[in-house]
Order: structure tokens, then C-alpha cells, then sequence
């Protein structure tokens, strides 16, 4: 790829120079997620992708861009703004046999597809005993600033997490971003894949044509013997900025990206306290009834002996988001926030 692109940060230019160094095939992220669509569209004739506007010259934020013109606009094309309808429409076909990719390009509207995703996609291979899968993958885009506020820029995950019948998936990396698309594509029942804007622009390497990232199963990004932060989606890369400064402070911070919210890798979860003791969440939405408090419950459950500090939260503040810039920057959290929570449980032992 093109290394002279404009990157977010240094940080982010100095890993595209290392990939590239190593010989590595370097994607950036919405890259990825357009190969991924690609290569189904390709290897399965079943494939097509709807949306609003998956065809306009933007190619939501580009992750479909082109794709029209390459297979055609009976296999990728652009819908009315019906959403709740559109989504029947595509249960529908996913009923009939076909594996339809519908791109939401905002989740904040995805609510308005509930009663077919919560009602229909979700529930009609259980009424059914097994005979009928519905294997629909809604991709879904969450973000923030560019004053987006209180109706453009939420993080809605939980709200998918709690149906019974639904996989959620959230991945961070270019190369899970593919693996997991794709995994998502395969599978045979309804898949809610979320995707954030601030990770569009990340690089990293990305192999060539099919393969997959198990779903249901998170990784370590970075091993540490002091404190576990398990992350999802953006503040996975906030989590490691976080890692690395205290690093200099002798501080060992192991980093789990969950990549699936469900199903949750308990086990992952449980083995990294086994070693650490302590545990920071850090997620992209809210804390009630949220990410993290499915996470603190688990461990209460089932590793509640490893913990040795309360368990900390780094989540958004439960308002609304706002318009104004400055306001921005006090409401999401970032890698100082999950710097005091780790402090935080680290500094409990003293006080025992």
C-alpha cells in the first residue's frame, strides 16, 4: 500500500514504516473490511451487500467503495431509508438461503430495526428447532467527535448483547477485522458487527484472501504481570498507549481485547486474573448495564478468589453526548483515564 498516506499520529506512522520494513501486506482498516466483503462476494455467489448509500462516491467511510462497479449493482446496492422494513427484507432473504451483508451506517438508528432483529433474526432458529438459520450480518458503525453528539455518535452495544440469539463482534485490529468479517459471513445465524470510526485509519497486517478469526474468542495484546485491562474495540489502542507510559513506572499491564462481546471468553478473562489480581474495564459505551458490568459480573462469579483491589471502570459518563468540543474532550475517555484506574488498583494493596 501506499506508505505516504496521511496517518493519525506518529505512533500510527511509525507501525505502517515497521510493517512495511518487514515485507508485511499493510491494510488500513476500512481497507480490510472492504477486502473482506470482496473476497465473499467473490467465493460466494450468495453474498450481497445493502445499504444506504453503500454506493455513493464516499463508499461509507470506504469500506464499500467501488464494490458496485466490480460485481454490480444486483449484489451491492443502495436501499430507502426504511430501515426497520430493509432489515425484514434481508431476514428475509437470509431465510430463503442468501448471506446478506446490511451495512447500518450509524447505530444510533439501528434501533429502528429492533423488532426485526430482536423478534425475527434472532429468535427463528430456535422457534424453529434448528431448521431455520437466518445467516444475516448487520454491520454497524459507532464514533465520536466532529460534534456528532447525542444522536450520531453512541455506542449501543449492550443493547445487542442482551438478546439471546444475537452474536455481537467488535473488533480492533485490520487483520481481525477481516478474519472476523468474514467469520461473521460464514456463520449461520445473525451476527451484529460493530465497527468504530477512529479505527478506520490503523494499519496493520492483513493476509491476502479467505480466512477467519474465530468468534467468541479474545486475545492478548500485551502481556503484564500487575493489572489486567480488558478493552473493547477503540479503547483497546488507549489501553496500550496506557501500557507503554507505565511501562517507564515499572508497572506491567497485561492488555485483553475481548474482539467478541458474545459470546464473552470468560476463560480469557479469568486466566489473565489468575497472574494479575487486579481488573480494569475500559469500554466504548455506558457503565449501567453495559460491557463492563457484564465483565464485573463474571468475575464475581467465577474468579472472584483471584482479585486482590476492587475491580475499576473506564466507561463513558452516563449523559447524553455533547455537541460542543470542549465538552468532547471532558466526556470520553482516553489512556489517562485508564492510567488513574490502574493506579487506582494498584495503590489498593497499601491501604489493606
Amino acid at each position: 500500500m501506499p506508505w505516504t498516506k496521511v496517518y493519525l499520529d506518529k505512533e500510527e506512522f511509525e507501525r505502517a514504516k515497521e510493517i512495511a520494513s518487514k515485507g508485511l501486506r499493510g491494510l488500513t482498516y476500512r481497507e480490510a473490511i472492504r477486502e473482506a466483503l470482496a473476497v465473499m462476494l467473490e467465493r460466494d455467489e450468495r453474498v450481497f451487500v445493502m445499504g444506504e448509500g453503500i454506493d455513493d462516491p464516499g463508499g461509507t467511510f470506504g469500506t464499500t467503495l467501488d464494490l458496485h462497479k466490480r460485481f454490480g449493482p444486483h449484489r451491492v446496492f443502495d436501499i430507502p431509508i426504511a430501515e426497520n422494513g430493509m432489515t425484514g427484507v434481508a431476514i428475509g432473504a437470509a431465510i430463503a438461503g442468501m448471506k446478506p451483508v446490511f451495512v447500518h451506517m450509524r447505530v444510533d438508528f439501528l434501533p429502528m430495526s429492533m423488532d426485526q432483529i430482536i423478534n425475527h433474526a434472532a429468535k427463528w432458529y430456535y422457534m424453529f428447532g434448528g431448521r431455520v438459520s437466518v445467516p444475516l450480518v448487520v454491520r454497524s458503525i459507532i464514533g465520536r467527535g466532529w460534534g456528532s453528539a447525542a444522536q450520531h455518535s453512541q455506542s449501543l452495544q449492550a443493547l445487542f448483547v442482551h438478546i439471546p440469539g444475537l452474536k455481537v463482534v467488535m473488533p480492533t485490529t485490520p487483520y481481525d477485522a477481516k478474519g472476523l468479517l468474514i467469520a461473521s459471513i460464514e456463520d449461520k445465524n445473525p451476527v451484529i458487527f460493530i465497527e468504530h470510526r477512529w479505527l478506520f485509519e490503523q494499519i496493520g497486517y492483513v493476509p491476502e484472501g479467505f480466512y477467519t478469526v474465530p468468534i467468541g474468542k479474545g486475545i492478548v495484546r500485551k502481556e503484564g504481570e500487575d493489572v489486567t485491562v480488558v478493552a473493547v474495540s477503540f479503547m483497546v489502542y488507549e489501553a496500550m498507549k496506557a501500557a507503554r507510559r507505565l511501562e517507564g513506572e515499572g508497572i506491567g499491564v497485561e492488555v485483553v481485547d475481548l474482539r467478541t462481546l458474545k459470546p464473552l471468553d470468560r476463560e480469557i478473562i479469568f486466566n489473565s486474573l489468575k497472574k494479575t489480581g487486579r481488573l480494569v474495564i475500559a469500554d466504548t459505551g455506558h457503565r449501567m448495564c453495559g460491557i463492563s458490568s457484564e465483565v464485573c459480573a463474571e468475575v464475581t462469579e467465577g474468579a472472584l478468589p483471584f482479585l486482590r483491589a476492587p475491580i475499576r471502570r473506564v466507561t463513558l459518563p452516563d449523559t447524553p453526548t455533547p455537541a460542543s468540543h470542549v465538552l468532547e474532550k471532558a466526556y470520553y475517555p482516553d489512556s489517562d483515564s485508564i492510567i488513574r484506574a490502574i493506579k487506582e488498583v494498584i495503590e489498593y494493596d497499601k491501604y489493606r
